[in-house]
């Protein structure tokens, strides 16, 4: 891989301050960065409804397509955003997405739902290229405070999000969610042309057309196996293939990723210390977080007249009441991180992000009833959430040099997209474990089947705690050598 260095540090020099056109800049990105939470969150909001009209028990999979393509996609749009401009690729993945979306809004079908589902999973890039991009244009010293707020998002848009869902679910039906996205991602999409400019550095590669099928190919047999392998049995000979088949494929990829000139994914980076434990810190934090919004939905809008040890018979819009808590203490988790970005270490805000997820979701798991005690919980957890959205960037950031932004935060989405995708079918396998009953096409699950998901939430956001606490307390910047260099150890840093 050859790098064009003609540029790399333009920015880095620059030492402007915010400007009219810059903050219109970072308010699209803010904006953009929430529609991709609004979206999932809109999802965990109507999908007791999603479910109830197509008559299915497979509501993972609507998580899990959006997520399975965003984490196949991430690093071959890193790759294409290093070699053709962070721009460029954000423009081409918000466009895809509301293509996406629109699909999803005209379904006539439950695998047509997921399908346009899945083409929306590319907004998951969107997130490592907004902060790539913003450390590559804006000026050095509003870099942190701008990843930490794009990050975490605006307080106004996560208080007020959970609102407008339950509005347009409770008054237009769950299509109406799909057209909100349509019609937002593109204006969106005209915003940042106006506003933001597009990155000069540039990575002169080969696409990895080897690793890229193979890589992808993989990751979906196994993500099948974990989905079906209740319904399907777990000794049964289509579980075992996919398993099988899926885990061979990723062992040929690795090996292929060793030989390839420029593969998808540099497993040398993986190497790097920080990288590493960033991306399964990182990966625990979206995955315990998606389980935990998964049931909640689910618990709060139970009619509690069934008698199960939980529900609120709240309705979509009621159940804003909960989420906003959420919403709010992410953002300010996230601009706590942008003040002290430069006074305590990214590793332990990191780390206290994800022990918060965990009390949290121990207390949410013993408490099933009682509604305000629930929603501190929710605002606990929220808190840690912002803490560790703000801490990934800024980690990644600080680790790699420019010219490998895009790339390496692609291997940070790959995780955070898988484990979310694998927290939902696991969520489900133990929910479809526990069912309580089943009315009028609708499946309500047992108290047990609850706190489970709840403890499963937390066991991932443990995981994630273990892994910022064994980051290095030193970092230092990643250089790879170029494809003439390649063996000169000097240009490349080491280990940390």
């Amino acid at each position: 891989m050859r790098i064009d260095t003609s540029s790399d540090t333009a920015h880095d020099c620059d030492e402007g301050g915010w400007t009219p056109r810059l903050i219109c800049s970072l308010v699209t990105i803010v904006l953009l960065l929430e529609m991709l939470a609004v979206s999932y969150m809109m999802i965990s909001i109507a999908l007791p409804e999603i479910l109830a009209h197509y008559e299915t028990t497979q509501g993972a999979w609507l998580l899990t397509a959006f997520l399975l393509v965003g984490a196949i996609s991430c690093p071959l749009v890193g790759k294409l955003a290093d070699m053709h401009g962070k721009r460029r690729l954000l423009l081409a993945c918000t466009l895809i997405a509301a293509l996406g979306s629109l699909l999803s809004a005209l379904a006539t079908t439950y695998p047509m739902l997921i399908a346009g589902r899945a083409l929306t999973g590319l907004l998951t890039p969107c997130l490592f290229l907004s902060y790539s991009l913003i450390r590559d244009v804006y000026p050095k010293r509003t870099v942190p405070m701008a990843v930490s707020i794009a990050t975490s998002g605006m307080g106004v848009i996560t208080v007020l999000a959970p609102f407008l869902a339950g509005w347009l679910i409770d008054g237009f039906g769950y299509r109406s969610i799909f057209w909100f996205a349509v019609i937002g991602l593109t204006v969106l999409a005209g915003l940042i042309v106006l506003t933001t400019d597009e990155s000069s550095i540039r990575a002169h590669a080969r696409l990895d057309l080897i690793g890229a099928p193979l890589l992808s190919i993989g990751l979906a047999a196994i993500l099948v196996a974990i989905s079906f392998g209740s319904r399907w049995g777990w000794t049964a000979p289509s579980t075992l293939g996919c398993l099988i088949g899926g885990a061979v494929l990723l062992g040929c990829w690795i090996a292929s990723a060793r030989v390839v000139r420029d593969p998808l994914i540099d497993l040398r980076v993986l190497r790097r210390r920080t990288v590493a434990l960033t991306t399964v810190g990182a990966g625990a934090c979206y995955g315990a977080g998606t389980v935990f919004s998964l049931v909640l939905p689910l618990m709060c809008m139970t009619p509690s007249v069934l008698g199960l040890g939980y529900g609120f018979d709240v309705t979509a819009k009621g159940f804003a009441v909960f989420q906003a808590p959420f919403g709010a203490a992410t953002m300010l988790g996230g601009i706590l991180v942008g003040v002290l970005v430069r006074r305590v270490h990214l590793r332990q805000l990191m780390a206290a992000g994800l022990l918060i997820e965990t009390l949290a979701a121990l207390l949410s798991a013993g408490v099933h009833d009682h509604k305000i005690l629930l929603i501190v919980f929710i605002g606990l957890f929220g808190l840690g959430q912002g803490l560790i959205y703000a801490s990934i960037p800024n980690l990644i950031i600080a680790a790699v040099a420019p010219q490998l932004q895009a790339t390496s935060a692609s291997i940070v989405a790959v995780a955070q997209a898988l484990f979310a995708a694998i927290g939902p079918i696991l969520a489900f396998v133990l929910l479809n474990a526990h069912i309580a009953l089943a009315k009028e096409g609708e499946v309500f699950y047992t108290d047990r089947g609850i706190t489970l998901v709840f403890v499963l939430s937390a066991t991932v956001a443990l995981i994630g705690a273990v892994a910022a606490y064994a980051l290095p307390r030193s970092i230092r910047e990643l250089t790879l050598p170029d494809a003439d260099a390649r063996t000169s150890p000097t240009r490349s840093a080491a280990n940390a």
